[in-house]
Order: structure tokens, then C-alpha cells, then sequence
């Protein structure tokens, strides 16, 4: 075909792909240059024009800082007390069973998904949704959910900092006991001696993380959540300047960080596992960690824990993977990338799990404690009492351990948290082009700092607690399946496939097929219906939280999830069509200036889906064709 007739068949196809909007308005400089590139005389110059009034997107300075970069944000503080912690409560080894089928039908499907939606538009989560304008609620609940991590991420941070500090004393504070925690302190620094189990009590490190650190209540009913303590403050300000100063240089500089934020912590971690194993009793809590219960592979409570602890050690579906992709070169082939993160990120939980159970074992052995789940408490307290309490009875070196593994945590936090606040930076900087970005790192810090003085009270914990649940896990869990329905069905898993053809010239098995349109939605469904069949009031340390905070949870929770019929509605509304069928149907499908961000490649995909729509013809009903076509 000569050139004179290929630009004709690219205007007609321009022409026509403006035209299927029915005559809507040009409401975005995307569109408008759009139809002019299409319009012009000359299609080179107009095409520059258009690419000129987009704007220049990012670009990670190397294919490899994305990699990098994915797994700092993936393997984080879940991994390393979250994942022991929950194997341990649903059947210790028989959980790994859950776990990695949940990784192969729902974990590295959804995140490949995310990962070549991100990288196909170059657009940050939320203009990801040009593809189901109808559903991008979704993408605004998951920034809000993201936003509301990053707070407790933070505080998390803030903690860690206080430890690691406290981790240069002479003397491990949380190794002897003060006149204030009363007659039933035990100092975590003694040892039993000729096998005699300690005196029953509470452990030094337990009340130091309650009574010094946090101030904790009993409950919330008499005095509230009280004020913050002002070493915590400062901690969460060192906390939010690390992130701000990584995010005022943008992706460039997060990526040449992540070198660092995702190497570092396995040095570390090898460190302690050559450690653990050396300590006596360390094999007994490793075996204790690994040991299958099979009975637990019938509790739906298992495989509901394997589904959440995928959420939160992926980080799929908030909207940070779709954002981090979207700076990828656009044919970079990203399927041995996702292969890699989720296998890594999988093997580490299972490091973290022989690190802290191997210390645990120990514990128990120095205590003569037969039942390790006696020493063990989860959550928080994993990291700054139970792990404090084992590090505790090292004989050569405690303060390098306690330095080393607080240290670590710290790293691994701030990659998560960085990736995190970076994608709720961009969402702003996507819609406010002009804002410099270090004024949007800035005042992000600044917010988030604020915000999160609030878990720097002594009840936080509590706080911490309830938007974890019904801020974080319950939001991600709901938008999940409307996301995988949105793109598989009504923009379609046939249309995905084909995307990813044109990008990256490879053919999508049936396995991601059937994931993306069956398997992972179903599942999610299923967790969903049993969390919803066996919620009962959270508590907090066995303590109920007063009626008013229940309702601010489930305020925290409607916020998020009813972004999605709300911006719903506006878009239907806001198409041009007469009849509210026609404005649904408009709404339903992809906004005229979706795909490639750059000028040629949009030129190309547009030949391309012109070219698709000519020589492919349906096979079979909508449900065969959109899976199998």
C-alpha cells in the first residue's frame, strides 16, 4: 500500500474512532489533537503538535529499576511479620499449599494485568480507566485505599525508627524491667536456668512496646485516643522526610534508590538466617513453621488468609503497579519481569518465616516453653515484642541484631511506602500537569505527616487496626473483582489479548485467559461472600472498639467503594448521547484517545484495531469468543 493510501485509511480510521463517541465533545487535549493529527495537511507535524500538548511522560532511566522497583514495593512488612504470622495461625506448612495456588490463579495473573495495562496506556491508574470509563470509581477507591496505607505505613516506619534508635543503647531497653510496669514484669534479658521455666508474667519487651513506647489504654471508652507522644512525632516527621526527599527528584531518582531498597534487606536477612539456625531450638521452630496440617485445607478461613495475604504482599490492586508500568519503555517485555517479582516475593515470605521462627524456636528453648505459639504474638507485636524478646537473649551481640533487623525493616518499609505515596502523587500530577513535582512530593509529605499523628497517640494502635481492615483489606478486596470485570468482560479479555499482540508481539495463553476471566474473579467472589457470612465486630487485643469507631470504619470503607457508582453516574451523564441507554453504551466503551500514549504507536494501534475488526469474525457465543478468541 503506497503512502498516499495508507494516510487516507489512517483518517478514515481516526475519523471513525471519533466518530463512534456520537459527536462527543473534545473535553481533553488527548482528543482534540487526536482529531487534528488526523485533520491536518501535514500528519508529521500535527502528530508532533499533539504529542508536544500531552506532555512528556517519565521514563525509568534503566529496563531494570522497574524490576527493582516492583520488588522493593512488593516485599516489604508483610513478608516479614504478616506472612509467618498468618501461615502459622491456618496450618503452618499446609498453608503454603493455599498460598501458592493462590499465587498461580489469582496473584501473578492480576499483577501481569495491571503490569501491561500500565505499560500498554502510559497513563497512572486512574486515566488507565479510559479503557472502562463506566468503572473508573475503581481506580479513585484504590488510590483512596493506597492514600490511607501510606498513613500506617508510616507510622509503622515511625516505630521502627524508635526501635532502631533504642537498638544503640548499651543495655537493650526492653531487656529489664522499670519500677512503673509493676511486680508482674519479667526481664526479657534472663535466661532459664537448670531448665527451670521462667516465673509466669508479662515480658519487659511487651510492656517497654505498651507502656514506653506507645502509652497504650486498656480500651478507648474512658480517656480516648489521648495525645501524641512527641518522640513518636518526630520519628513519623524522619520518616515522611525520607519518602518526600525520594519523591521530590521523581521515578528517576525511586528507581535508582530501589537498587538499594531491594537488594539491601537480603544481606540482612542472610545474616540473621545464618544466625537463627545456629541458636538452640531454632530447627524445632522451623520445623514448627513448615509442618503441614491438612486438616486446614478444608477451613475456608485458610484460603479466605492466603487471598488477603496475596493483596497486601503483592500490593495488587491499589493502583501502584498500574502507575510504576505506566513508566516502562512500551514494548519492553514485562511477562519475565512479573514471573521473577512474584516468585521472589513469595520465596522471601518463606525466608522471613525460617528467620523469625528459627529465633522464636530459640526463644522457646530458653524459656522452656513446649508450645512455640506461646511465644509468639502477631501483628505489631511480632516485630517490637517478640522479635525484641529473642534478640534479647542473644548472648554475643544483641545491639548488632537488634540494629541489623530493625534497620532492615525499615528499608523494606520505605520501598513499599515510597511506592505507595508515589502513586498517589502522580494521580495528582496526571490531572495538574503544571504543579512541579517536588511541590506535589512536598505537600503529599506534608499531609501525610498530619495525618498520621493520629496513630501516634497512645490508642493509634487501635486506630491502625480499623483502617487496616476496613480501609485497606475489605476496599481492595470489593475493587479487586470489579476491576478483573471491568477489564475482562467489558472491555474484554479478547481486546486485552490483542493489545498485548500489538505491544509486545506474543500470543496470550489460555492459562492467563481463563485467570483473568474465570478463576480469579471467581475466587475473589467466594472470599468475599465467606467474609461477609463470618464478619464479626473487630477487635483489638480481644478488646471491643466503642459503637462511634465502627461507624467510622464502615464511613472509612463506604468512602472508598462508593467511588464506584458515584463516578459511575458522572460519566454516564456526561456523554453526549440523547437516551440513557445510548450515554450507558457510550460509557461502556473506550474514550476515543485510548492506547498508546505516543503519536505513532496510536497512529499504529488504531490501523491495528481497524485491521482486527475487518478480518476477525466472532467464534461461538460472547462468553467463548471474549475468552478463547
Amino acid at each position: 500500500m503506497d503512502e498516499a493510501a495508507e494516510y487516507q485509511k489512517l483518517r478514515r480510521s481516526l475519523d471513525e474512532a471519533q466518530g463512534s463517541r456520537e459527536g462527543h465533545p473534545k473535553t481533553t487535549n488527548e482528543i482534540s489533537t487526536v482529531v487534528y493529527c488526523a485533520e491536518g495537511e501535514d500528519l508529521t507535524i500535527n502528530c508532533e503538535v499533539e504529542s508536544k500538548s500531552s506532555g512528556q511522560r517519565d521514563q525509568w532511566g534503566k529496563g531494570v529499576e522497574f524490576l527493582f522497583s516492583c520488588i522493593a514495593l512488593s516485599v516489604g512488612l508483610g513478608n516479614v511479620w504478616r506472612f509467618p504470622f498468618i501461615a502459622l495461625e491456618n496450618g503452618g506448612g499446609a498453608f503454603l499449599i493455599p498460598y501458592v495456588i493462590v499465587l498461580l490463579l489469582i496473584g501473578r495473573p492480576v499483577y501481569y494485568l495491571e503490569v501491561i495495562i500500565g505499560q500498554f496506556s502510559s497513563r497512572g491508574c486512574i486515566k488507565a480507566f479510559d479503557m472502562v470509563p463506566i468503572m473508573k470509581g475503581i481506580a479513585y477507591g484504590q488510590v483512596y485505599s493506597t492514600a490511607l496505607a501510606t498513613t500506617y505505613y508510616a507510622c509503622i516506619m515511625a516505630l521502627t525508627i524508635r526501635y532502631l534508635l533504642a537498638s544503640f543503647s548499651e543495655v537493650l531497653p526492653w531487656t529489664y524491667c522499670l519500677v512503673e510496669w509493676g511486680s508482674s514484669c519479667v526481664a526479657t534479658g534472663e535466661t532459664a536456668v537448670n531448665n527451670t521455666s521462667i516465673v509466669q508474667g508479662v515480658s519487659s519487651a511487651e510492656l517497654f512496646f505498651t507502656q514506653t513506647v506507645l502509652r497504650e489504654p486498656e480500651t478507648l471508652e474512658d480517656n480516648g485516643l489521648g495525645t501524641p507522644s512527641w518522640d513518636l512525632v518526630l520519628c513519623l516527621l524522619a520518616t515522611w522526610v525520607i519518602i518526600g526527599t525520594v519523591l521530590s527528584k521523581g521515578i528517576r531518582s525511586s528507581g535508582k534508590a530501589s537498587y538499594f531498597l531491594a537488594l539491601f534487606p537480603y544481606v540482612i536477612m542472610f545474616v540473621l538466617l545464618i544466625r537463627a539456625v545456629t541458636l538452640p531450638g531454632a530447627w524445632q521452630g522451623i520445623v514448627y513453621f513448615l509442618k503441614p496440617q491438612w486438616s486446614q485445607l478444608l477451613n475456608p478461613h485458610v484460603w479466605y488468609a492466603a487471598i488477603t495475604q496475596m493483596f497486601f504482599s503483592l500490593a495488587i490492586c491499589f493502583g501502584t503497579l498500574v502507575m510504576y508500568a505506566s513508566f516502562n519503555d512500551f514494548n519492553k517485555n514485562v511477562h519475565k519481569d512479573v514471573i521473577i517479582i512474584t516468585t521472589i516475593d513469595s520465596l522471601t515470605s518463606i525466608l522471613a518465616g525460617c528467620i523469625i521462627f528459627g529465633i522464636l524456636g530459640n526463644l522457646a528453648y530458653e524459656t522452656n516453653t513446649s508450645d512455640i505459639s506461646e511465644v509468639v504474638k502477631g501483628g505489631a507485636g511480632l516485630a517490637f515484642i517478640s522479635y525484641p524478646e529473642a534478640i534479647a537473649k542473644f548472648k554475643y551481640l544483641p545491639q548488632l541484631f537488634a540494629v541489623l533487623f530493625f534497620f532492615m525493616l525499615l528499608v523494606l518499609g520505605i520501598g513499599s511506602n515510597i511506592g505507595m505515596a508515589s502513586a498517589v502523587v502522580n494521580v495528582v500530577k496526571d490531572r495538574f500537569t503544571h504543579l512541579p513535582h517536588w511541590l506535589l512530593a512536598v505537600g503529599a509529605s506534608v499531609i501525610g505527616f498530619l495525618c498520621g499523628l493520629v496513630y501516634m497517640t497512645p490508642g493509634g494502635q487501635f486506630v491502625l487496626n480499623l483502617v487496616d481492615f476496613y480501609g485497606c483489606t475489605f476496599i481492595a478486596l470489593v475493587l479487586a473483582i470489579a476491576e478483573l470485570l471491568a477489564v475482562g468482560w467489558i472491555y474484554g479479555v479478547k481486546r486485552i489479548c490483542s493489545d498485548i499482540e500489538f505491544m509486545l508481539n506474543v500470543k496470550t495463553s489460555f492459562y492467563w485467559r481463563i485467570c483473568w476471566a474465570i478463576v480469579a474473579p471467581g475466587l475473589m467472589f467466594l472470599v468475599l461472600v465467606y467474609m461477609l457470612f463470618s464478619y464479626e465486630p473487630l477487635t483489638y487485643r480481644g478488646v471491643q472498639y466503642p459503637s462511634a469507631y465502627y461507624m467510622a470504619g464502615w464511613l472509612i470503607w463506604g468512602l472508598g467503594v462508593l467511588q464506584l457508582p458515584f463516578w459511575a453516574l458522572v460519566t454516564i451523564f456526561q456523554q453526549p448521547g440523547k437516551t440513557f441507554n445510548s450515554k450507558l453504551r457510550m460509557a461502556m466503551q473506550p474514550t476515543a484517545n485510548w492506547g498508546p500514549l505516543q503519536t505513532q504507536k496510536l497512529e499504529a494501534y488504531i490501523l491495528h484495531r481497524k485491521r482486527e475488526a475487518d478480518f476477525k469474525s466472532p467464534r461461538g457465543g460472547y462468553l467463548f469468543d471474549n475468552i478463547f478468541g
